[in-house]
């Protein structure tokens, strides 16, 4: 049975249309124009677009401008869009024409349809009351609420990364507090090092954290600056002089997210620098996750033919081969996941370079990928914390075991033998498998009971000059 289709009408005349879709002609010419990744708008662009179309017709109807029981319609067909009753008539995938006037569309012509209904009307009615642009669109642009929208929708999940942020830190700092007495060889360019306290590390990686997460806040209060109001280019063309304002304040309603004007309305049009900037620090955070990512496997390595210093808890069989093989799968698909933001972001980088004079027309990709950005830290983010970091144990047998051969321990009576003869006995040291110790008192540089004092490794971690009643020592 062939589907059944209604004839909807668009500026370029008649267009065949599922009989029972919301949408209407302009989304259709989008469906049949890009069929090229399959994908759907994120929630994200949906739920931000739909949340601006309701404001409007809030601001519009308070401004004598939309007649109230076309407003009512509008508002209610848009809350139930907000509840996500009506997600699989969004149908335009992310790449799609410029600016993004089809997703803007999409919407437009959903709510106007939905709100027909609410009206009493048929979706074939030729006399339905609601315009998709008429109304829904009323004193809008593409141009002007597809940036508000990757702003309010990069916002609707903001409070949820930053949550996963903070409990990925404070596993963190826990384990670092638990791990605190625990001292091994420190390693700089994967070499032997003097000694740290495996707290002291997981209490550098929490800090890194931390640090990642206030730069992601403080880009993100920028992305809290709207330009709603100013239309087709800025200059706020068909807008009441109110509308600007009133907007922002009853997004800000709406949302519970603390909104302002962008204040220069072109350009909040022309720049994409904000989401550029919250996308990089979204980046930040990804180079410091690959990082611990990599520490963690590195310190986890074995178990018997590596460091084995920390145990990653086992979540499944490691090899279809291998009995018995259990790796750092957790830690694998943190990699994953950044090398896959980190990639959005480049997306991101290039199509914000990409605006011309008045409009970026490229912010339909800049706004699926910084959802999918969002999407997948927060989702890889909360696995990592929560299959992987709180499960954490140490191998105090093994982490002790190779601090007992690190020569590197020398470092610690430089002060006392000097660098050359520290030098001397760490060769020997490595070329015979003599202890410092050993090797220090058969060259008579020092006594036994003066090396086990200065070779204290708990009180080398706190650092200071050992041996010559400086502090520390």
């Amino acid at each position: 049975m062939s589907e059944a289709f209604r004839v909807e009408k668009d500026s370029l005349g008649e267009m065949q249309v599922p009989a029972d879709a919301l949408y209407g002609a302009q989304t259709q010419r989008a469906v049949l124009n890009f069929p090229v990744s399959g994908q759907k708008p994120y929630p994200a662009f949906v739920w931000s677009q739909t949340i601006i179309k309701r404001a409007a017709a809030d601001v519009n109807r308070d401004l004598g401008l939309l007649d109230e029981k076309l407003a009512a319609a509008i508002v209610q067909a848009a809350d139930e869009v907000l509840a996500g009753t009506h997600q699989s008539q969004f149908v335009v995938d992310p790449f799609q024409a410029g600016a993004g006037t089809s997703h803007n569309m999409n919407v437009n012509e959903v709510i106007a349809n939905r709100a027909n209904q609410i009206l009493g009307f048929a979706l074939d009615d030729p006399k339905k009351p609601v315009n998709p642009n008429d109304h829904v669109n009323m004193a809008q642009s593409t141009n002007d609420t597809i940036p508000t929208a990757i702003r309010v929708g990069c916002m609707w999940r903001i409070n949820e990364l930053l949550a996963s942020i903070d409990n990925l830190a404070q596993a963190l700092e826990a384990k670092a507090n638990e791990f605190d007495d625990v001292v091994k060889s420190g390693r700089t360019h994967l070499q032997d090092a003097v000694p740290v306290r495996l707290g002291q590390e997981f209490g550098g990686y929490a800090l890194a954290v931390r640090n990642d997460r206030e730069r992601i806040a403080v880009a993100a209060d920028r992305m809290r600056r709207l330009g709603i109001g100013g239309t087709a280019t800025g200059t706020g063309l068909n807008a009441h002089p109110e509308y600007h304002q009133r907007m922002v304040a009853r997004l800000t309603e709406l949302t519970g997210q603390p909104y302002r004007s962008a204040g220069n309305l072109f350009e909040a049009m022309q720049s994409m620098a904000d989401a550029a900037d919250f996308s990089a620090s979204m980046r930040t955070l990804c180079i410091t996750l690959v990082r611990i990512a990599n520490d963690f496997r590195i310190l986890s390595s074995g178990p018997t033919t590596g460091l084995d210093e920390i145990r990653l808890p086992a979540v499944q069989p490691g090899s279809s081969i291998m009995p018995g093989k259990v790796n750092p799968v957790l830690a694998e698909m943190l990699n994953m996941a950044c090398f896959h933001v980190q990639g959005c972001d480049l997306t991101v980088s290039l199509a914000a370079q990409a605006g011309q004079l008045e409009l970026n027309v490229m912010m339909p990709i800049i706004a699926h990928n910084l959802f999918e950005m969002m999407h997948v830290l927060i989702g890889a983010i909360d696995a990592f914390t929560t299959k992987c970091v709180v499960g954490i144990t140490v191998n105090r047998e093994k982490a002790l075991g190779w601090l007992a051969k690190n020569p590197i321990l020398v470092t610690a009576l430089n002060p006392v033998i000097g660098y050359l003869n520290g030098a001397a006995v760490a060769k020997e040291s490595l070329a015979t498998g003599k202890s410092i110790k050993e090797v220090v008192v058969e060259k008579g540089l020092l006594d036994g009971d003066k090396v086990d004092e200065l070779l204290d490794v708990r009180k080398l971690t706190d650092g200071g000059i050992h041996g010559t009643g400086g502090g520390g020592g």
